[in-house]
């Protein structure tokens, strides 16, 4: 099943799940604030990906700009990195849409449109 980590009070995450169900995109919505996915999940959601780890980074969000982020992490080991994701779900880039066959942080309609492909041809029969 597709899942989607996602925060409420987030409009991108609100724009991402209507986008869902515009297309009669079947969903798990996750709260990435109370459930956060923890660093084994983080691990393999990013091997997944095929992405840079960074990319997985909120950098849009207060936690990351107070914490001074944006000057660490580019010197954080990947371990590093994997900790701090894992210890607060507002670090974590949001939407984060996860399938079978993809893992995509961030909501762009043309990455998601390609990662539920299958799912969208089985809506339109």
């Amino acid at each position: 099943m597709t899942k989607v980590y996602c925060y409420d009070r987030c409009s991108t995450c609100k724009k991402a799940l209507a986008w869902l169900d515009a297309h009669g995109i079947e969903y798990e919505s996750i709260d990435i604030k109370s459930k956060h996915p923890n660093e084994k999940t983080l691990r393999a959601l990013h091997k997944k990906s095929g992405l840079e780890l960074r990319k997985f980074f909120n950098t849009s969000g207060m936690l990351y700009r107070e914490k001074s982020l944006a000057k660490k992490v580019p010197t954080m080991s990947q371990d590093e990195m994997f900790t701090l994701l894992a210890s607060d779900g507002m670090l974590v880039k949001r939407p984060l849409l996860v399938t079978d066959s993809a893992v995509i942080p961030g909501f762009k309609a043309a990455a998601w449109e390609q990662a539920v492909k299958d799912k969208l041809t089985q809506v339109k029969s």
